[in-house]
């Protein structure tokens, strides 16, 4: 009975399947002649390509950089450059000579062996000047440029700036040259796109393309680092070839890779080869105009023990005796925060703006310090390179006592008060080191551990201690936050 009626239910079962899938069809059928969503596809068959019928690109969309044209346009101005130096192998000792003799050449004598090395440039004017980078081409016995249309001639190093890394090559016997055009740093927006050109590997003309991914990056080069950070690829090569934006103007020239990280390269401003390039074409020397200050940053905490309103400019911790600065009424402990009214927002800023004038030019400067707001108006001596560096002076070992700051001083009849000792994880652990000498202590100078400790007394508990000291024969400031008790 049991089965009967199981068996009874399966066929009515089966027996309905038939309706239920006359019922879906119908449903299916009123769905086909709704109007589609926009999620929705209609029942239109898809055509894929076949051979017969090639794949169409689609059109450029309005404002798509027109890259192959730009490349077309510049790219007979890019050079590629061949630099070859002499060196001399080290000399070597046949160690055989002792027992056999001399046989053949000596080995005791000095080889003379070339090197060459690649890079690239642009060449700056009809002239046939070629702009590059001065390691590129150090110490050259002889030059060659390859022009894009095939043409090899010789050059000639026509100047070399070193502080910048930048060089002016003259093409020998050349005609009918293409000539880029130079932007300006003002015109260098973060963010947009770029076009480097050069001759990575010496694989040949070699385009890449990226974006401006910053500006003014100091890669601690020296006192003029001003560096544009692109992601274009830029590999060994590369160095001296130009980056231009979208207009086919140069902006840049590439200079550095970053060899821990890739899709970051670096590039030297425009305007710093157009403030030298005059000069290095006529005389192939670049003179600049010299301060006599020596500078460091202004942060958060020297900001308040001086009692400034923001944390910008350049704080004067030395001048030189008889220099500009010292001439115009400048004196350690000023700040100076602009040039020709040119603000100067970090402390690299100062160095930059005189570097790009010439000796004996006057300039305005903008000072605070003790004596207020002030301009001043100073003569600019000429920057010359100083190859004499005083010897470290080591600090004498006697008993020291310690004033809240994390340090041991003591006095030292030569030198004057020395720090002896510095606490681990004390506030002045990463700004002085043992065998500094205090020079002042608030603004007042102090010659004895006396004095050193009745100044640091004076200073209201809530503002940090302004300290002057001498490291190495150079002076700066240092603002310190005590101890809690």
């Amino acid at each position: 009975m049991d089965r009967y009626v199981r068996g009874s239910r399966g066929t009515r079962a089966w027996a309905a399947l038939p309706l239920a899938l006359a019922l879906l069809a119908a449903a299916l059928g009123c769905k086909r002649d709704e109007k589609p969503t926009p999620t929705q596809t209609t029942g239109a068959p898809m055509v894929l390509p076949t051979a017969s019928a090639p794949f169409a690109a689609p059109p450029v969309l309005p404002g798509t950089p027109d890259v192959p044209a730009l490349v077309a346009a510049v790219r007979p101005s890019v050079v590629n450059i061949t630099s070859e130096t002499e060196v001399q192998r080290p000399m070597t000792v046949d160690p055989f000579e002792f027992f056999f003799g001399r046989r053949g050449r000596r080995g005791g004598e000095d080889q003379v062996i070339k090197r060459r090395a690649l890079g690239s440039g642009f060449i700056v004017d009809n002239a046939g000047h070629v702009a590059t980078n001065a390691h590129v081409v150090a110490d050259a016995t002889a030059v060659r440029v390859k022009l894009a249309d095939g043409r090899e001639l010789p050059a000639t190093v026509r100047g070399v700036d070193e502080r910048l890394d930048l060089a002016v090559l003259e093409i020998q016997g050349a005609k009918d040259l293409s000539f880029v055009s130079l932007g300006s740093n003002d015109a260098i927006n973060v963010g947009e796109y770029v076009v480097a050109i050069g001759n990575p590997f010496g694989l040949g003309d070699t385009v890449t393309m990226g974006i401006v991914s910053a500006k003014g990056r100091e890669l601690g080069a020296g006192p003029y680092d001003d560096f544009i950070q692109t992601d274009a690829s830029i590999n060994p090569g590369n160095s001296g070839g130009p980056l231009f934006n979208l207009r086919g103007q140069v902006i840049g020239i590439n200079t550095a890779i970053n060899p821990s990280g890739q899709g970051i390269g670096f590039a030297i401003p425009i305007d710093s080869l157009k403030d030298v390039l005059p000069q290095l074409v006529a005389t192939g020397r670049v003179q600049r105009g010299r301060l006599g200050v020596l500078i460091q940053p202004v942060d958060a905490a020297m900001a308040k023990a001086l009692g400034l309103p923001q944390t910008s400019g350049a704080l004067v911790s030395d001048v030189d005796p008889g220099g500009p600065a010292v001439r115009a009424g400048i004196e350690p402990g000023d700040v100076i925060v602009a040039v020709e009214g040119t603000p100067i927002v970090v402390a690299h800023d100062l160095p930059r703006q005189i570097a790009r004038r010439k000796p004996g030019e006057k300039v305005s400067i903008e000072v605070r310090g003790k004596k207020g707001t002030r301009t001043v108006s100073a003569s600019l001596d000429e920057l010359r390179d100083d190859s004499s560096r005083p010897a470290k002076q080591e600090a004498p070992r006697a008993p020291s006592e310690k004033h809240g700051l994390g340090v041991a001083i003591a006095e030292d009849p030569r030198l004057g008060v020395v720090i002896t000792e510095v606490d681990q994880g004390a506030p002045a652990a990463g700004q002085l080191d043992v065998g500094d000498v205090i020079v002042e202590v608030d603004g007042v100078p102090i010659k004895s551990v006396r004095e050193a400790a009745e100044r640091i007394r004076k200073v209201p508990p809530d503002r940090p201690i302004l300290l002057r000291v001498r490291r190495d024969g150079k002076t700066r400031f240092v603002a310190i936050d005590r101890k809690s008790p």
